[in-house]
């Protein structure tokens, strides 16, 4: 499973982030979320609070390691061990492949 720590942005790194289904990829720098990074390159995914509370983003990480804007993003113990993310508080610390699911 990939890893999941707080977020210390201290370069100028930037990943690449692909978005399933169809492989839509985009550039992820590190001072950014996910979602940020996705918007700024035209590239649409659910979102509502952008602050790790309403889940709107909820995305299963497949590849790639992130790290957290905030200690404890709204997702459970659970679902953070089965993949989940949530983009609009999780920056990339590697090149990433995410897919939005809905929760219900």
């Amino acid at each position: 499973m990939a890893e999941r720590e707080p977020v210390a942005p201290d370069d100028r790194a930037e990943f690449t982030a692909s978005v399933l289904p169809g492989n839509t990829r985009f550039a992820a720098p590190v001072a950014l979320s996910l979602l940020e990074a996705a918007l700024l390159e035209g590239v649409a995914l659910p979102n509502s609070c952008r602050n790790g509370t309403c889940r709107a983003c909820a995305s299963r990480l497949h590849a790639g390691t992130i790290r957290y804007r905030i200690e404890w993003p709204g997702l459970s113990l659970d679902e953070r061990e089965e993949g989940l993310i949530l983009p609009c508080v999780a920056c990339p610390a590697s090149d990433v492949v995410i897919e939005p699911v809905r929760l219900g």
